[in-house]
């Protein structure tokens, strides 16, 4: 996979509540695209998401079941590990809460898999208790493929990279494994208030 990104324009961070930024950042009015490898163009009636309980019992919604399921609006704050804060950020989307309702076992740990294949890890209490959503809208349009549409993970309270692009899967277990950012030594967390950016962090 190569790096992908686009530039963008810094906000005078002293403009913005310093309560709402995370050390070492600065405050963006634009939103950057950062990928680690092309966008794919996935088209909707062949989307698919996927849940794998611990038990090994999966669930699956196609995009027009996904679209059925409860939707909440949510405006959070972003943290990208490459320093940028974007605030108020406006989605739209199903939270993880739900997806999980009919799983028979959660495990303590959840691997994202999106289209392309990235993956992320997360601690299942980081991803439920209304923390965490499927977002499929973004600033009341549908989410443009360059910021992970038609679907991506949206976990506002850690650094940007667990929110994966183009998710179409997660898989519960009781043992921890890395993503593709966490093997290349990035933090198994990523809280951007403790500035855990690398493992050792």
């Amino acid at each position: 996979m190569s790096f992908v990104t686009r530039g963008f324009r810094r906000r005078n961070t002293a403009d913005a509540d310093p309560g709402r930024v995370p050390p070492g950042q600065y405050v963006t009015t634009e939103f950057p695209v950062l990928s680690a490898g092309p966008t794919p163009r996935i088209d909707r009636e062949g989307w698919r998401f996927t849940v794998t309980d611990s038990a090994g019992s999966e669930t699956t919604w196609s995009w027009d079941e996904f679209r059925a399921l409860p939707h909440e609006s949510v405006t959070v704050d972003i943290h990208c590990v490459t320093k940028w804060t974007k605030l108020d950020t406006a989605w739209e989307g199903v939270s993880l809460d739900t997806l999980l309702e009919g799983a028979a076992g959660h495990g303590k740990y959840a691997l994202f898999s999106s289209y392309g294949g990235y993956t992320t890890n997360l601690p299942l209490a980081d991803i439920t208790g209304g923390r965490a959503w499927v977002v499929s809208g973004y600033g009341g349009e549908p989410l443009a493929p360059e910021h992970g549409g038609p679907a991506r993970l949206l976990v506002p309270h850690l650094y940007f990279w667990k929110s994966a692009k183009w998710v179409n899967a997660v898989s519960l277990s009781e043992v921890a494994r890395r993503g593709f950012w966490e093997s290349y030594g990035y933090h198994d967390y990523g809280d951007p208030w403790q500035e855990q950016r690398y493992q050792g962090d």
